[in-house]
């Protein structure tokens, strides 16, 4: 059996280790892997497709959709040489895996401060990057024919091109629990997921704020729902609006979207009753509300002094974005503002209640973030804002660790989660999704959504 002389990654890789990497499996399996370029970024980043295998069944695998999740990017290194390890993942499936090494290249180089550690709660908020959410490429705000991003657009041709049986966009929770995503259930997929789970000590998210109102199809397992029309912070919370997972839903393809966190919190999975639910929940909604009052004041003092630079446009859209979503996330979770109009909360055992107090507290620590870099960008601090952000910073993060228990997972740990999640969901979307059978589902249009600029 072949094995991979390559050495076992201890942190995250950069982008330009992610391709030569990927270009070291092929100079030494030139007859089962090959490189390709199937599209440039914004800043004329090569996207590169790695590709393993030569069975029709076509699987997509796509890394970095998001800038501060870089753990899919040593995922699919770590699929490749299992891949190429394992004849029966290629020839015996008849399948060819399609490992997409990053979609957002230079989101992801944006990160590159915090990526090889130490890696710790204060140092990642302060360095985290994350584009607006109509910069991030997996979204279709505007339909697949509205697509302006040329790294959305590269995504859509090569699903196009593949037609995939499967594919499988990996991302990262910054702190909390692993889940898992689909279009279409898996039968069997939650029991492997929690087997994998318990062996690498990662705990699963019961209820991650996301898929707050989504089904569950067993435990640490959510169905997306089809795009539909809903507010602006629907749209960003709750996936509404039409988006790459769903796009090649056309041709029969299941996606399940794979999160593994980077640090975990054990709450996450604590099946027990609150005591008092609604205390939590007055609690949770009452600090995120607060606490985006006090970051609004911080931008309004430094924003006449940050210029018309692009650095400080890229920043400023997803700080801007970030306090739009807090105070309409709280109005939804506070007990206090429901009326028999509102969406009515599902059941908020200790699990979810853990998932929203780490939400709220993750809106504010990425908004404090960003706006460190502004102001640290800018050269000059004529407002004092530094000292504030990083007593915020700093409280905000202790609470993490002293609060939520949040504790970090080793990359090789995230890494070897993740890959076998996704072979194991690979296995099943054979079983279970036989390859060109279109969508019998109802509910699913591929129109676009209602654009969230419009909402």
């Amino acid at each position: 059996m072949w094995r991979c002389a390559l050495p076992p990654l201890l942190r995250y890789p950069t982008v330009d280790e992610l391709g030569a990497r990927a270009a070291a499996l092929v100079a030494r399996r030139p007859a089962d892997a090959r490189l390709r370029r199937v599209g440039t970024s914004r800043a004329g980043t090569p996207l590169w497709l790695l590709s393993v295998g030569h069975g029709r069944r076509q699987a997509l695998v796509v890394a970095g959709p998001h800038a501060n999740e870089p753990v899919g990017g040593a995922t699919v290194l770590r699929l490749a040489e299992r891949v190429l390890a394992d004849p029966r993942l290629r020839d015996g499936a008849d399948a060819t895996w399609n490992l997409l090494l990053c979609l957002d290249p230079d989101g992801s180089r944006r990160n590159q401060a915090w990526l090889s550690g130490p890696y710790t709660l204060g140092r990642y908020f302060r360095h985290f990057f994350r584009p607006g959410f109509l910069e991030q490429p997996e979204w279709l705000p505007e339909g697949a024919d509205g697509v302006t991003l040329p790294e959305t657009r590269a995504l859509l041709d090569l699903q196009d091109e593949l037609r995939p049986f499967f594919q499988c966009s990996l991302h990262g929770v910054d702190v909390g629990g692993a889940f898992v995503e689909l279009t279409r259930e898996l039968p069997g997929l939650a029991q492997r997921v929690a087997h994998t789970a318990a062996r690498l000590g990662i705990p699963r998210e019961l209820g991650p704020y996301d898929t707050l109102y989504w089904p569950a199809l067993g435990p640490a397992v959510y169905r997306i729902p089809p795009p539909h029309r809903g507010d602006l912070a629907a749209a960003i919370t709750e996936a509404a609006v039409e988006s790459t997972w769903f796009h090649p839903h056309r041709h029969g393809t299941v996606t399940a979207v794979v999160e593994a966190p980077m640090w975990g919190v054990a709450a996450v999975e604590d099946a027990t009753r609150p005591a008092d639910a609604d205390a939590v929940l007055r609690s949770v909604s009452h600090t995120l509300r607060h606490d985006t009052r006090v970051l609004e004041g911080i931008l309004g003092r430094v924003r006449p002094g940050l210029g018309t630079a692009p650095d400080a446009a890229r920043l400023l859209a997803p700080v801007d974005d970030y306090l739009l979503v807090g105070p309409g996330l709280a109005d939804s979770w506070d007990p206090d503002l429901r009326d028999s109009g509102s969406r009515p909360l599902p059941s908020l055992g200790t699990a979810r209640l853990m998932s929203l107090r780490l939400a709220g507290r993750r809106v504010a620590l990425r908004t404090a973030g960003l706006l460190h870099q502004l102001v640290t960008g800018s050269g000059h601090d004529p407002r004092e804002a530094l000292p504030e952000l990083d007593r915020l910073i700093d409280g905000w993060c202790a609470d993490y660790r002293e609060g939520c228990g949040a504790r970090w997972i080793p990359v090789a740990r995230q890494v070897e989660y993740q890959a076998r999640v996704v072979i194991a969901a690979f296995e099943l979307a054979g079983r279970y999704a036989p390859v060109g059978s279109p969508s019998g589902e109802t509910g699913w249009s591929p129109q676009a959504a209602l654009p969230m600029h419009r909402e």
